[in-house]
């Protein structure tokens, strides 16, 4: 798949990865579509689109609502006569420990970060399939590939969204349609800044949403399935050899307080 004269749609696209991505797309000549709830900071990612993409346009939406994310992809598809990439990035966070975790929080991050991104696809597929071209693009996490402390409910929906992502890349092996999985580590952005959802425990290096959005590009344009942004797959790796000693070591980290 190459960018120039290609069709994107990005979700999340008002502030960090999501808003470093369309006008890097729109600047490699693809034509974008971004989508986010706050239409004011999406307005302003569209007008660093459109000097270098005209036909580029916004789509205010809340992935909360599943089934108005449904209508949005179809939407999309016929505002741009078909969409070559869709990049499904948004996401909320959520951090409680598990004993305090509510279902209607629970809930709400399935529906933004794995409910709407898969019924997206599943409205988009049958038209890619037709028409033997196209590509998913996943936006995980490193928390999809290991438990992070108070974070089951958003690591649940980024370990589905890694298992929902090579199970249909193999049911699509040998057809038109590809699928990509990006793997962000610790980036710099305001999923970070959401007290409602309790403060991070992590207070680390992040990376630049720059370093990401360059990463999506070479995927789209790349030939591989996995990315890991930055290349953080040691981790990942020596974590699934060694579950039992990861477990308890963060565990150990924090405390018998922190862990509860």
């Amino acid at each position: 798949m190459k960018i120039e004269g290609s069709t994107v749609l990005v979700t999340g696209a008002s502030s960090g990865i999501g808003a470093a991505l369309a006008p890097m797309l729109a600047e490699r000549g693809a034509t974008v579509g971004v989508v986010a709830r706050r239409e004011d900071r999406l307005r302003e990612v569209l007008d660093r689109c459109l000097p270098h993409s005209p036909g580029s346009r916004l789509f205010a939406h809340d992935l909360d609502d599943v089934e108005g994310s449904v209508k949005l992809a179809l939407e999309a598809w016929d505002a741009f006569s078909g969409l070559d990439v869709v990049v499904h990035n948004a996401a909320v966070p959520s951090r409680q420990p598990i004993a305090e975790l509510t279902i209607a929080e629970l809930e709400k991050t399935f529906r933004v970060n794995f409910f709407s991104p898969v019924r997206m696809t599943m409205a988009l597929l049958p038209k890619m399939l037709e028409r033997d071209s196209g590509m998913i693009v996943n936006v995980s996490s490193l928390g999809g590939r290991l438990g992070i402390i108070h974070e089951a409910a958003y690591c649940a929906t980024k370990f589905a969204l890694c298992g929902w992502s090579e199970s249909m890349a193999i049911d699509l092996h040998g057809t038109g349609v590809e699928v990509r999985l990006v793997i962000p580590g610790a980036i710099d952005t305001e999923i970070w800044d959401s007290p409602e959802t309790g403060p991070p425990i992590y207070e680390g290096p992040k990376e630049p949403p720059e370093v990401v959005a360059e990463g999506i590009i070479a995927a789209i344009e790349g030939d591989e399935f996995e990315h890991y942004v930055p290349d953080m797959k040691g981790i990942a790796v020596w974590k699934t050899e060694h579950a039992g000693e990861f477990l308890a070591s963060v565990a150990e980290a924090m405390g018998e307080g922190g862990a509860a």
